[in-house]
């Protein structure tokens, strides 16, 4: 996701240095135009807009700390990654006691998204901070909407998980009974991907569900990360999530079963294999 973002803003005419943990990854942009740095404090230091994407909340926060002291007072931070919204409001306080203001602004719409920029970004933080960033945004994004405070971006991202992920299950489930019906699983998503049961995951995975094509566009090993942190809030809001549950339980079946490198399209494969059981 990083590395299509990171490209989009270079062709934008903005200067970018990059750094990644693997440092072929991060080299690769430098045919596109971006500087390569050799630590998280090298890629920020004299930075207008230090932007993080990385796997989950320890991550983001130790980065954070790591860099507060090489960015600017009067600067600002976004983080895009998808982490816990206690996680962003305390990299807010510890950032804000520094001068630099800060915005958690996670993305939906994949790799694809990020190569086309239409991603979907929510973001919350400061609605100044918010205009200062919208620029920056809107050459990654189709969608951007300013959630709230700090945490909103994080929490509009968990709720938007849960729809996904239970939407997924529900497409998987359905192809498998039209499968199992005897019909054409393609003249099925024909039929209703324009109607009421249409949804991004139906028109988007649907014919890779039915190809047997699980090559990753999101990771499994990501979206079981984005679930335990919409199970955590969960609890910690009181919020009964019956689906979540019992989708959570089958990715992680998935998992089991060798998928976790997989596209989350390869949820297909265990209820396949339960049928097979039956």
């Amino acid at each position: 996701m990083g590395a299509p973002m990171a490209r989009r803003l270079l062709r934008a005419g903005h200067r970018v240095t990059v750094f990644n943990r693997s440092k072929q990854r991060a080299q690769a942009l430098a045919a596109d135009g971006a500087a390569v740095a050799d630590s998280p404090a090298g890629a920020v230091r004299g930075a207008e807009v230090v932007i993080t994407m990385v796997p989950d909340t320890p991550e983001v926060e130790a980065i954070a700390a790591q860099v507060a002291p090489e960015i600017d007072t009067g600067r600002l931070m976004i983080d895009m990654s998808t982490i816990a919204p206690s996680g962003a409001r305390r990299v807010a306080e510890m950032l804000a006691a520094r001068g630099v203001e800060f915005l958690d602004a996670p993305v939906s719409g994949g790799e694809t998204g990020a190569i086309e920029g239409t991603l979907t970004i929510m973001v919350g933080g400061s609605r100044e901070a918010f205009a200062r960033a919208k620029p920056i945004f809107d050459q990654l994004g189709k969608r951007v909407t300013h959630m709230g405070p700090s945490g909103s971006g994080q929490m509009t991202k968990l709720v938007n998980q849960i729809a996904v992920a239970v939407n997924l299950e529900a497409t998987v489930e359905a192809l498998l009974l039209a499968v199992r019906g005897g019909l054409d699983p393609a003249l099925v998503l024909e039929a209703i991907g324009a109607g009421a049961a249409a949804s991004w995951q139906l028109n988007n995975l649907g014919p890779k569900i039915i190809a047997g094509d699980y090559r990753p566009g999101f990771l499994i090993k990501l979206l079981r990360k984005d679930l335990r942190l919409v199970t955590e809030t969960a609890r910690d809001t009181k919020t009964p999530l019956p689906g979540l549950s019992l989708v959570s339980t089958l990715f992680d079946a998935a998992a089991a079963q060798g998928h976790d490198l997989d596209g989350t399209q390869a949820l297909a494969a265990v209820l396949a294999a339960l049928a097979a059981m039956k």
